[in-house]
């Protein structure tokens, strides 16, 4: 990490009422990310309105329907976006019987899912069928791409209002890569390039180079926030859509189920923990600097050294999803009415509960530069040393 040699970004201080920033990371898993929309929503209700939004795979595709939206618009989009992409009559019926869930999730996967993608028959005819790499996928996202160019106006999020930003991983090198609206045009490819979950969408050509679903390197794509240069105080909205916590598994349904759970996950606790350590040595330089007499602190090796300190302050804001009763490994494909309504409603519940309580407006020890909150459903807030 380069080291900060601007004086301005040590001397930041933070706001208690109104945080200078304020970002919304999204994950990716597919149908789960109806559990971010809901989030959205209490926070449009509350007034808390992102300055920037951080997603991968489906928390891309959300983060772009409200930053490519005036916020007057954001939840309209929202909801045309999810009601597109819902199951049929016949999958959303079946979903209601015995073993129905099975069978409409079977649907999904041979029929795929209108306004999102539909079946590549030549890639389930051979898996050695030469498809080209912009086809090797076994389905076609063509219909994604019609349903952003409907819904999210590009040219909006290519003026700098909120900034977005969405993770994707390169093919070929293997390396996380995150496009930003602050850095480059935007447009469709961007978002689809972030939801390419290999082997299901084919990677996306952006620049001569392909790229997969981010979620595949860093799921949870927290980093972006941390690493961002100058560094600004503020208030973070993690959303986690896959359970960090859990219990073992008995049955290979259960193995299914959790392995995805361990899997998108994302090593997001690891890099909290980190990130809490750098951010409160950061403190502690800035504070040791401060004492040194003027004269020493005015040498240009002394400013230099001294720039590795900060004041800024982030509390961030984990927002556990809770499951549903009676999903599994398929839950990710649960694009039924009812399972997105339960989502949406737990999203919109949790973090209304989590304004309500308004944790980061408590007092902190001012050596602390990072502050984590974690919100377990509407009824669990504590914050946590990690």
């Amino acid at each position: 990490m380069n080291a900060i040699t601007h004086p301005t970004v040590a001397s930041h201080t933070v706001s208690a009422q109104t945080p200078p920033r304020i970002t919304l990371v999204l994950q990716g898993g597919g149908a789960l990310g109806a559990y971010q929309a809901g989030v959205y929503e209490a926070m449009h209700e509350a007034g808390l309105k992102p300055d920037w939004v951080i997603g991968t795979s489906i928390g891309a595709i959300n983060g772009s329907l409200i930053a490519g939206n005036r916020p007057d618009r954001r939840l309209e989009r929202l909801r045309a976006f999810w009601k597109r992409v819902e199951h049929g009559f016949l999958p959303s019926f079946l979903g209601q019987l015995p073993f129905g869930t099975q069978l409409a999730n079977w649907m999904t996967m041979a029929n795929g899912i209108e306004g999102f993608f539909t079946p590549n028959h030549l890639a389930f005819a051979s898996p050695t069928w030469p498809l080209g790499s912009q086809n090797a996928g076994y389905y076609n996202t063509a219909p994604l791409r019609r349903t952003l160019t409907d819904l999210v106006d590009f040219d909006l999020i290519n003026t700098g209002g909120t900034r977005l930003t969405v993770g994707a991983a390169n093919v070929r090198s293997a390396m996380m890569h995150y496009f930003d609206s602050r850095d480059r045009h935007f447009d469709a490819r961007h978002i689809m390039a972030s939801g390419a979950l290999p082997p299901a969408f084919p990677p996306v050509l952006i620049d001569g180079e392909m790229y997969w679903d981010g979620g595949i390197l860093s799921n949870t794509p927290v980093e972006a926030v941390f690493d961002d240069y100058p560094r600004r105080s503020g208030l973070v909205f993690v959303v986690h859509i896959w359970n960090p916590n859990g219990r073992d598994p008995e049955t290979i349904a259960e193995v299914t189920h959790r392995q995805k759970d361990v899997q998108y996950a994302s090593r997001a606790h690891s890099h909290i923990v980190r990130q809490k350590q750098l951010h409160r040595m950061r403190h502690i330089i800035a504070e040791l600097a401060a004492r040194l007499p003027d004269a020493e602190r005015a040498k240009p090796e002394v400013e230099d050294m001294a720039g590795y300190g900060c004041l800024t302050q982030m509390h961030v804001v984990r927002l556990l999803a809770p499951g549903l009763e009676g999903e599994d490994g398929h839950k990710d494909i649960d694009f039924s009415p009812a399972g997105i309504a339960a989502r949406w409603r737990a999203g919109y519940e949790n973090t209304r509960a989590v304004i309500a309580r308004a944790p980061w407006l408590d007092p902190v020890d001012p050596l602390e530069g990072f502050v984590l909150h974690e919100a377990r459903g509407a009824e669990t807030m504590e914050t946590v040393a990690v």
